[in-house]
């Protein structure tokens, strides 16, 4: 029999001993269009792929003319590269009417509040067993996470409760706060052991485990009023088209209508599961898939200008 591993006596340090590859003052800055990318996009071919960027625009600004759901389900790269501001402007516009991330989303965007900066450097941290040990990080997550639960709340609204109640100095520059303040529901899905914060002295599995159970449950209920409205994957290869799915399959167990809605993938590279729980399989029977391939820092900004223009065009 194997016993489980003790992790109390796992050593950690400050998170200001660490260096990082990602700071806000690297964060990207928008511009104001002024009619300049709607031109472009009315200027690109009637094809393939320019021809999907074109409908795309058009759906995601109907679907926000007509109050429907627009979800951001994003992985943790678009923190890392800078597309925070991208994605606030998007919320203070109504092409997002709410936001889910994986459990490494919520971490990079609470350093982020804490410090300004995140993400280490793993292969130098590796070798010495540092990697993942911030002390900050841990600490104000594990406490956030066993406050919160004990007021009921799931794991996004938690981390953002806490960062408000604890003032963090960089906070503007956090999703998770921006999101609280703007009432954008933010669901947090983690997948047991992939996290660093898994590693610390104080995990607690069972308030982790509950905490993302709430957040599920959530996310299915906004699930359920996606008819006519939009489902973004962004830079999730693997967590979160399978939470779109079986919320999906949820909201369509319990009576509801979510047939007609649009559900497009952003990433790099195309993968199995997002192109079949996020593009295909949900809109086999109705609604429209997309597909874009790019690297997110050059595609997430070219689709929020376009998106800006094409609001003021047909507001």
């Amino acid at each position: 029999m194997i016993e489980p591993i003790d992790l109390s006596k796992v050593r950690t340090k400050s998170i200001r001993e660490r260096a990082n590859k990602v700071r806000i003052d690297l964060f990207g800055q928008l511009i104001e269009p002024a009619g300049k990318f709607a031109e472009f996009v009315d200027a690109l071919p009637g094809f393939l792929k320019a021809a999907d960027f074109k409908e795309l625009c058009e759906r995601l600004n109907a679907a926000r003319k007509a109050s429907r759901p627009i979800i951001l389900a994003m992985g943790d790269a678009l923190v890392k590269v800078g597309l925070t501001p991208y994605i606030v402007r998007l919320i203070d516009e109504g092409f997002i009417t709410a936001l889910a991330m994986q459990g490494a989303g919520i971490i990079h965007d609470t350093e982020i509040a804490l410090i300004g900066e995140t993400s280490e450097d793993v292969q130098a941290a590796i070798s010495d067993g540092s990697f993942g040990m911030a002390e900050e990080t841990g600490s104000f997550l594990h406490t956030a996470i066993r406050e919160g639960l004990g007021k009921g709340m799931g794991l996004g609204e938690a981390v953002a409760w806490k960062m408000e109640r604890a003032a963090l100095p960089h906070r503007e520059h956090s999703l998770t706060w921006r999101a609280w303040k703007k009432s954008i529901p933010l669901t947090v899905h983690v997948a047991y052991g992939t996290d660093i914060i898994h590693m610390h002295p104080a995990a607690d599995g069972a308030a982790i485990g509950k905490a993302t159970e709430i957040d599920f449950r959530k996310f299915a209920a906004l699930v359920c009023e996606l008819e006519g409205g939009a489902i973004i994957n962004a830079a999730s290869a693997v967590i979160l088209p399978e939470v779109f799915l079986k919320s999906l399959s949820v909201a369509r167990n319990l009576g509801h209508k979510v047939a007609n809605f649009t559900a497009v993938n952003l990433d790099m590279l195309q993968h199995y599961r997002p192109m079949e729980n996020v593009v295909n399989r949900p809109t086999s029977t109705g609604g429209r898939g997309f597909a874009l391939t790019g690297n997110l820092e050059i595609l997430f900004p070219l689709l929020t200008l376009c998106l800006l223009d094409f609001k003021e065009r047909m507001p």
